[in-house]
Order: structure tokens, then sequence, then C-alpha cells
């Protein structure tokens, strides 16, 4: 058990430390390494005057109470406040002993909800990711399909993954669906309107490209013109970018614009991109 004189510090910019709109992968190792996260994670949310949602499932929401509570400074009444939640996997994540995605999200729409009636600025909540042990393919799958909740950017998650628990593959499968995860390209997005699209900054490679896969996929079901507004990322590698071309020739000819920087612009060029994606580098819109 960590000590109540346990100091931590905040680094801004940390996986723990999330803005609105993070979805994050954190492979952890041992006890204490996933304690010092949660008191981080929740001083940091509490800090930011967000709703922080603390889902468990190696411990119970008692326990978790128990040792969390004297490391974070005013945390009973931080919890009478409603500005903390603890839920067990089991009342979020399944009904009737199976994953329910639909029961996730109303139950972090809800949260959402609770958040605004109190003037908090979104939410942070903070999963313990070994519900999946027994299907890690089918948790990346719902993993992927959950980055569509971020776009709106009023939900960091981070995703703490037990390095003892997870293979290295399933560990390495569950951090390429997230588009953040320690040591791998960091990539943001929101959702974007009139015309509908997608709008992303960071770096894609093949670290979180599957990530940006699930982002796009959206987009092949938009009616009418889309527009990627991809102006602030710093770097796209030649199979990241093919995704846009994929996302393109599933949508009507002509319907799918990309606004970029010349780097980007070149990269599309490079695989023949613009032949069914209008490529609109900055400065020229």
């Amino acid at each position: 058990m960590l000590g109540e004189d346990t100091i931590v510090v905040h680094v801004a910019g940390s996986v723990l430390d999330p803005d609105l709109g993070d979805h994050v992968c954190l492979p952890f190792e041992g006890e204490r390494e996933r304690m010092t996260a949660t008191q981080a994670f929740t001083m940091n949310g509490l800090r930011r005057r967000t709703k922080v949602v603390l889902i468990t499932h190696a411990d119970s929401p008692e326990r978790t109470r128990a040792w969390l509570a004297p490391l974070v400074p005013g945390f009973a009444d931080a919890e009478h406040a409603g500005r903390i939640e603890i839920v067990a996997c089991a009342d979020t994540y399944f009904t009737g002993g199976s994953l329910d995605p639909e029961r996730v999200h109303a139950k972090l729409a809800g949260a959402h909800d609770r958040a605004r009636e109190h003037g908090q600025h979104g939410v942070y909540a903070l999963i313990d990711a070994s519900w999946g042990v027994a299907d890690a393919r089918g948790q990346a799958t719902f993993e992927a399909a959950t980055n569509e909740l971020f776009g709106e950017r009023w939900l960091a998650a981070v995703c703490q993954y037990d390095r003892r628990l997870f293979p290295r593959d399933a560990l390495d499968r569950a951090a390429s669906v997230h588009p953040i995860s320690p040591e791998q390209a960091l990539l943001r997005f929101a959702n974007t309107c009139s015309p509908p699209g997608l709008r992303v900054w960071g770096d894609v490679d093949l670290t979180n490209r599957p990530a940006f896969a699930s982002l796009l996929a959206r987009l092949e079901h938009e009616p009418g013109e889309v527009v990627v507004d991809a102006t602030g990322l710093d770097f796209i590698d030649a199979g990241s970018a093919q995704l846009l071309t994929v996302t393109a020739l599933a949508r009507p000819l002509g319907s799918t614009s990309v606004v970029c920087g010349a780097s980007v612009a070149r990269v599309l060029k490079l695989i023949r991109a613009d032949e069914v994606i209008a490529v609109r580098r900055v400065g020229d819109v």
C-alpha cells in the first residue's frame, strides 16, 4: 500500500493528465504502479474540475475507496459532492455477463449529464481493463469502436492494462487501437460539422494506425461532402495515409476532401490519393 505522504508530480501532457477527448492505453506492472497512477489521475481530474469516474474490476469500489481516499486531499468531500464516482465494471460494461457497449455508452453519457448539472467541465474516466483478459481480441474491437465517443471532446479516458495479465501481442493490439499510449505516436481528434468530418492533429504511424482507421470508418457512411481537417497533423506515414484513400473509395466520387499542410499533401500525392481525394493545401483554401 502507498504511504499517505506519497508525492505525485504533475507533468503537463502526461498520459495521466489527458485532455478531454483523449483515449489513452496505459500498460502498468505491479499494484504500486497501478495505485500511483490512480492517485495521479484522480488528482489531475479534480484539478481540471471534471467529474472523475473510476471503473474498477480487480478491486471492488469499496476497496478502491479505502486505499485511495487517504492519498487524495479532500477525497471525501469531492465524492460527497459528486465530483468522484467509483463504480464496478460489472455494473457498467456488462449485462447478464455479456459485454454491452450500449450500456457503457449510456453510463458515460449519464456521467456527462451529471457533470454538467454540477458545473463540471467533462468526464475523466479511469478504467481497469482487466475485464477483457478472457477475450483480448474482442476487447480491442470494443476499444476501437469506442473511439467515436471521444470526438465531442467531453470525455477523457485512461484504460489501465496489467502487463502481468495480458500477453505482449494483446498489449500491442490494445495500444494500437487507442489514439494515445506511451511510446507510440500521439493522435488527437474532434468531430466537425457543416460539412461533417473530422479534425486530427499530432502524428499517425504504424503504432496508432488502427485507431486512425476507426476514426475514419464512421465517415464512410456520412451523406454528402465530408472534410478531414489535417492541418494540425505533423506526420502521417504512407500506410496510414492510404486509409484516407480507402475512406474516399467507399464514398461517392468527389465527396471527400482533405485540408492539410505541405508535408501531408506530399504523402497523399506520393500514394496517388489525390486521384480520389480533393487535397486542399493550407494557403490554397
